[in-house]
């Protein structure tokens, strides 16, 4: 009988995967224990882990049906339901059932766009994605409670905070489309522009991490957001009068 042999380079990315949810499920016990910036810290660590997944799929070239699944399945536990309950232990906790609401709501939202993105993932562009990625909306959330937790002043806001956390909920099954730089043109001109960009962008983030992811992931929220606004307005101005 023959014995089936195992690649296990096929092990390797989905490592990566694995450690994404371990890490999701250090920051779910770490926020129930109220340590909020151990918490928000293991989400953002593990953002890291969620990207190396696809890109050693790739490099190895061991892309699979059952990687993209649970690639998918990660990302609900590490950037849905961590962040939810991180909010909720937090700060959303104050606001009775509209807290307990934002947090389920948050979670809910992110399981319909990661479904959506496995079923529409081959119509759409490669270089856009249809609603605020998971990744990017859960370090919108985490670094937000990381700024409350060492602005203290700022706590006085934590209601518009929860509506962001909303929002940032609705914009991932809308239908608004964000950058995903997965094609990055590399031509010199290109390349040396994003280079300069990349080197500027890191040295803030050495410098006030916090502060830099707090407002990189705030711009881009934002700036789909008014793209798609802009783009409305835009047509129907444009649209003739009868």
């Amino acid at each position: 009988m023959e014995k089936t042999k195992i690649n296990f380079l096929y092990v390797l990315p989905n490592m990566f995967t694995a450690a994404s949810i371990f890490l999701g499920v250090l920051s779910i016990l770490a926020a129930a224990a109220g340590n909020y910036e151990k918490a928000a810290w293991l989400i953002i660590v593990s953002t890291i882990f969620d990207g190396l997944d696809g890109r050693v799929a790739r490099l190895t070239n061991t892309q699979s049906k059952f990687g993209g699944e649970f690639d998918s399945l990660a990302d609900v536990i590490a950037f849905g339901a961590a962040p939810a309950f991180l909010f909720y232990f937090s700060y959303g906790h104050a606001y009775g059932k509209f807290g307990i609401l934002v947090a389920a709501l948050y979670v809910i939202f992110g399981a319909i766009r990661l479904a959506r993105f496995n079923v529409i993932s081959s119509e759409t562009e490669a270089n856009v994605f249809i609603g605020l990625p998971i990744p990017a909306s859960a370090m919108f959330v985490v670094s937000w409670i990381l700024v409350l937790e060492n602005y203290t002043h700022l706590q006085a806001y934590t209601g518009a905070v929860s509506l962001l956390v909303l929002l940032a909920g609705i914009l991932m099954v809308s239908n608004v489309r964000y950058p995903s730089f997965k094609k990055i043109n590399m031509e010199r001109s290109n390349f040396v522009k994003g280079l300069f960009v990349l080197i500027v962008v890191f040295s803030l983030i050495f410098l006030y991490p916090m502060e830099s992811l707090c407002v990189i992931s705030t711009l881009f929220l934002f700036y789909g957001l008014l793209r798609y606004l802009y783009t409305i307005i835009t047509k129907r101005n444009a649209r003739p009068k009868a």
